[in-house]
């Protein structure tokens, strides 16, 4: 007999259902944890966390992780230089000290949104643009 990890795919309960998991894993992995992250955010399979306790801590913390569940595995990025990308936004610390946020885009970024002559109804239209600019005064400083 064996076990079968998982939700099924498509079903509207799978996100919820995936997402109570991991954040039972993620309290549990945090509790164990010798050493703790000071902030752990996550935003559907991404997390962000603030490490106060250097990188050999940190590289011990992920092989925590990743030591609890075969199927469950975490990979790391770490500041590199000022700038930590997280999403879509690029993280920086500022001369003062204090950290700096502004719009971050892939390198495979193309800018195509959607075409202006596509017949799309106008408002799914007007909600790109919409959706940018707000993107850009919400995530910039």
């Amino acid at each position: 007999m064996y076990g079968v990890d998982g939700v099924a795919m498509g079903s509207p309960l799978s996100p919820v259902i995936a997402n109570f998991y991991m954040e039972d894993f993620e309290m549990k992995a945090i509790e164990k944890a010798t050493y703790k992250p000071a902030s752990w955010y996550r935003y559907v399979d991404d997390n962000f966390l603030i490490w106060p306790h250097g990188n050999e801590k940190l590289t011990d913390f992920l092989n925590h992780l990743n030591g609890i569940h075969n199927n469950i595995q975490f990979t790391m990025e770490i500041e590199d230089e000022v700038h930590l990308r997280f999403l879509d936004i690029d993280l920086y610390r500022k001369t003062d000290g204090s950290l700096g946020h502004k719009v971050y885009r892939k390198p495979t970024h193309t800018n195509l949104y959607l075409y202006q002559k596509s017949h799309h109804h106008p408002a799914n239209k007007h909600s790109v643009l919409s959706s940018l600019v707000r993107r850009a005064t919400a995530l910039c400083d």
